[in-house]
């Protein structure tokens, strides 16, 4: 079943749930929208390295399907989605770009430091580094965080940012971009998601003070924040009742689709955002906010 367009113009989602997190996006109903097939690509990234994490399905799919098309080779980092990281994988090969499979946790500095040289060493270089691999658990009720959640949360969200910027430093070259993935949850807040929306709160000043602190070395440091996107996240975090209702609440009045989100992370990783650093790009379905 796809989505549902309503008489109010409100497109819904299947009622769904998975049990497993972060989620496969292959047992979503409808699949995700990875690849925008009229985008032919003009090799804005002709023969740049990018290291995606999370990139095995949702936005990290998308957004590594988009830089093979530009003319990028990519590194997937995952946790443990083997079945769609092996997907993507087969998705950039399709564009004649190859992609280096990477499982592990992001939250672990020394995995990090591991995994980034191992970039350098078998994709020959990097340019481009997403930051793009987070974890959510909605509670109703801050009293519900336990600490081992509130950890975890910024383990993966933040701490690893931190984690892969400072090993990709000595790989990153004038010319080099940074690309942080924060959230709409960052400005508008999230009542059931408080560690979450903090964390993406973190994102946002890291992004902006690492801009500063890495700009006269030519490296150039930016954001994404998305609204509602439809990716396994939704439906391994959210009840079935949410994910039914998920982004009928934005003036476009849909969710939006991975493919709606890559083309920011081309722009901000491309020399078309040469004048460009310290800001935050926000593909949310009509939200404003202040960012």
């Amino acid at each position: 079943m796809a989505e549902e367009e309503q008489e109010d113009g409100h497109q819904t989602m299947p009622s769904q749930q998975q049990e497993r997190r972060p989620g496969i996006e292959a047992e979503m109903t409808p699949r995700p929208v990875a690849d925008d097939a009229t985008h032919l690509g003009s090799r804005k990234l002709e023969g740049k390295v990018a290291i995606i994490t999370g990139g095995d399905s949702g936005i990290g799919r998308a957004v590594a399907i988009a830089y093979a098309r530009e003319g990028a080779d990519v590194c997937v980092m995952y946790l443990n989605e083997h079945e769609d990281a092996r997907e993507t994988a087969r998705l950039v090969e399709a564009e004649g770009r190859r992609c280096l499979l990477i499982d592990g946790d992001v939250g672990d500095e020394n995995f990090c430091r591991a995994a980034v040289e191992r970039v350098a060493g078998e994709l020959g270089r990097l340019d481009v580094l997403v930051n793009n691999a987070a974890e959510q658990h909605p509670q109703d009720s801050i009293e519900k965080i336990s600490t081992e959640q509130l950890e975890r949360t910024f383990r993966t969200n933040i701490y690893a940012m931190f984690y892969l910027v400072k090993a990709a430093l000595r790989h990153l070259k004038a010319g080099g971009t940074i690309i942080n993935t924060t959230s709409v949850t960052a400005y508008k807040g999230s009542p059931e998601l408080l560690d979450y929306s903090a964390t993406k709160g973190a994102i946002v000043a890291f992004t902006r003070s690492l801009s500063q602190s890495l700009v006269e070395r030519g490296i150039r440091v930016n954001g994404v924040a998305p609204g509602p996107i439809w990716t396994p996240l939704i439906p391994s975090t959210f009840p079935p009742e949410k994910v039914e209702s998920f982004g009928a609440d934005v003036p476009m009045k849909r969710p939006g689709q991975p493919e709606e989100v890559a083309p920011a992370y081309v722009f901000l990783a491309s020399d078309d955002a040469s004048y460009m650093a310290g800001q935050i790009l926000h593909p949310n379905g009509g939200e404003v906010v202040n960012g």
